[in-house]
């Protein structure tokens, strides 16, 4: 298996590639959704700038700049503790994975894709127990 790797997003390109990979849907759809997953699923978060990754894959995810650990309490029932990468990683694959339902076809198999490419590197991460216990 190839090992996918993340790459984070220079300041002067962060307008450039969420529309890259999500077209106009992003701030309108995607980052809102993103936001509002991150304060259902952690307790105490509240705001905080993100940073943005793209993969070797051509997946996309965000990782706030909080505290870590992270708390997070999942609806699956999962409760535990996670860097702020994980948080990230989970956090975007519930978004995606909520939005490849919605009517708009576009954004659906955008968010679809963006949900494997994700779960695929995810599967590489050093905290992917973690991770697919809060996802699954």
């Amino acid at each position: 298996m190839t090992k996918i790797t993340a790459t984070l997003v220079p300041e002067q390109m962060r307008m450039t590639i969420p529309v890259q990979h999500f077209k106009q849907h992003f701030p309108f759809k995607i980052e809102p959704t993103i936001y509002n997953i991150a304060r259902m699923l952690c307790p105490g978060y509240q705001g905080a700038f993100w940073d943005f990754y793209i993969t070797s894959n051509n997946g996309f995810f965000m990782v706030p700049d909080i505290d870590e650990p992270v708390h997070i309490v999942c609806e699956n029932g999962y409760e535990g503790k996670v860097s702020k990468e994980a948080f990230g990683i989970i956090v975007c694959m519930y978004a995606y994975s909520h939005l490849s339902f919605v009517k708009i076809f576009a954004l659906a198999a955008m968010t679809t894709q963006h949900f494997h490419a994700l779960r695929d590197f995810a599967l590489q991460h050093a905290e992917a127990g973690a991770i697919f216990e809060a996802v699954d």
